[in-house]
């Protein structure tokens, strides 16, 4: 199981100096992923989570691929319907080649109704202009040399079972966000009846997970997946490692914009989960 990392792509405290240790100190951990967040304008309904500065995901991946050398690179999740189809697929296949095949294209419907509206799309049809996006990035690539060669893997988010069937339909994963274990082994099962039902092949699972380490455990139903103790943590792991997780992406955010005014917490958390991992998580790009 490979264990990637949520990167803080937005708030008072990034600039592209952080982002850079960001990924240097991602990397040098040993993780496979650096994932970034997607989002244009930043209304008020984004900007109380998100606030600005917003680092736009294509174009601060493609620095990073600049400043790492190893480490995969992705998208948790870009928002599908904020960009055409063919837009979509020359910049992740010019991202892709550039870094050395090395992208991660993880996708959602996205949720700002302020946004959607600043950017003339009507959120009511996001569902449907994701579905667009995906089939026409997957003909673009299959169709066009000039998009590119290789293989890029197509993540599909969402916690919804709209979000299980499209993942099974068009996705070569399932991207959930932030589930406690119980929600996550029941969704687990779900995601195999939607896929039979289909017949199409399981996708992957891939989910993001917190990373908020305690001093204490966590206990009830509501503990999310990677909150808790630092043993709590790796048991989490190992029992995605058992429901057959292909990368888990530990999430250091908990909501408070002000974290990312000093990210060494967050570094602190991540070398301690590296230190624990009985092997190291690191992988070398696609062949």
């Amino acid at each position: 199981m490979k264990i990637g990392v949520n990167v803080l792509n937005f708030g008072p405290g990034t600039d592209p100096g952080v982002l850079r240790n960001w990924a240097r100190t991602v990397e040098g951990l040993g993780f496979d992923l650096l994932m970034v967040s997607d989002h244009i304008a930043i209304t008020p309904d984004v900007a109380q989570r998100y606030p600005a500065p917003f680092y736009e995901p294509f174009t601060t991946l493609s620095w990073l691929a600049g400043v790492t050398t190893r480490i995969r690179l992705g998208t948790t999740v870009l928002i599908a319907p904020y960009r055409h189809p063919l837009l979509t697929a020359r910049m992740a296949a010019n991202l892709d080649r550039l870094s050395g095949g090395r992208l991660v294209l993880g996708v959602g419907v996205g949720w700002a109704r302020q946004e959607f509206a600043a950017l003339g799309i009507p959120f009511e049809q996001r569902g449907r202009l994701t579905d667009e996006l995906l089939t026409g990035v997957r003909a673009a690539w299959a169709e066009t040399a000039d998009y590119g060669t290789g293989r890029i893997p197509i993540w599909v988010g969402g916690n919804s079972d709209a979000g299980i069937r499209r993942a099974v339909r068009l996705g070569d994963a399932w991207h959930p966000l932030r589930p406690t274990m119980p929600w996550l082994r029941e969704a687990a099962v779900r995601l195999k009846v939607a896929a039979d039902a289909q017949g199409l092949p399981v996708p992957a699972l891939t989910p993001r997970i917190a990373l908020k380490p305690t001093a204490t455990p966590v206990d009830g139903p509501q503990r999310l997946a990677g909150e808790g103790t630092i043993d709590q943590i790796m048991a989490d792991l190992e029992q995605l490692r058992l429901l057959g997780a292909e990368t888990v992406v530990l999430d250091p955010y908990h909501g408070d914009p002000s974290q990312t005014l000093d990210p060494r917490p967050a570094w602190a958390a991540l070398a301690t989960v590296a230190a624990r991992l009985p092997t190291p998580p690191a992988n070398g790009p696609r062949s």
